[in-house]
Parts: C-alpha cells; structure tokens; sequence
C-alpha cells in the first residue's frame, strides 16, 4: 500500500480530462505533505488511469491528466 494511495482514488474518482491541485490539497487528501519522494510515487498513479503533468514548485500544485 503506497502512502499516496487516498490521493490516487480521489484523482480516480475525477471525470475531468485534467486538473490542477495545490500542494495544500493534496496533503489534506492524502493525510501527508507533498515531498520529494512524491517523484517516486508518481508512477503508481498509471494504475489509476492518470499520469502527472507538470509540478510547479513555485506556484506550488501539480497537474493530472487522464490518459486515454
């Protein structure tokens, strides 16, 4: 079980082609801030039917887009 695991269903539950999240969201979605290990995670979420688009440090959110 991956500790983003809450964040991947919540994505999943999303109809929307793509979306953006803030930094803020995602740790009360996912219970945990965002690090650095995030980079590693994010590969789980191809699994869910969606993939990371870009993370923006300085505006701090990150983009998901469905895959088709």
């Amino acid at each position: 079980m991956s500790k983003y695991n809450a964040l991947w269903e919540y994505i999943q539950k999303s109809e929307s082609q793509s979306f953006m999240l803030t930094f803020e969201e995602i740790q009360n979605i996912a219970g945990i801030p965002i690090d650095h290990s995030f980079l590693k995670y994010k590969k789980e979420l191809l699994e869910y039917g969606y993939q990371v688009g870009k993370i923006s440090m300085k505006e701090q959110r990150v983009v998901f887009n469905k895959i088709n």
